[in-house]
């Protein structure tokens, strides 16, 4: 089975939220605050097993840039500085269907 491939990432500051529409027809609405404490980087997920870091005092981050990585991910740069997280495809597809389960 392939895997769903974005169609579009759109920003929006008003929301303070990242819309992803997948060409499997799912879209997600991922909160900005979601994504920076949900990075991938080893920052926040630290470099092993049950290392991740609580992330707190981002309700109202913002992402202040988008660099494409490969034809795999995105580069997130939050206002607070941080910008190590590359968020695969996979991964943004998975925390939109945690966050919309939640």
């Amino acid at each position: 089975m392939a895997r769903p491939w974005p169609e579009e990432l759109r920003f929006s500051k008003a929301d303070k939220a990242l819309h992803v529409r997948f060409d499997d027809g799912v879209a997600f609405a991922i909160p900005f605050q979601t994504l920076r404490v949900e990075s991938p980087s080893a920052e926040v997920q630290g470099h092993g097993r049950d290392q991740k870091i609580i992330v707190t005092g981002k309700e109202n981050v913002q992402i202040s840039a988008a660099e494409p990585v490969g034809r795999y991910a995105v580069r997130l740069v939050f206002d607070d500085g941080h910008d190590s997280g590359l968020f695969t495809w996979d991964y943004l597809y998975a925390l939109g269907q945690a966050e919309q389960s939640a």
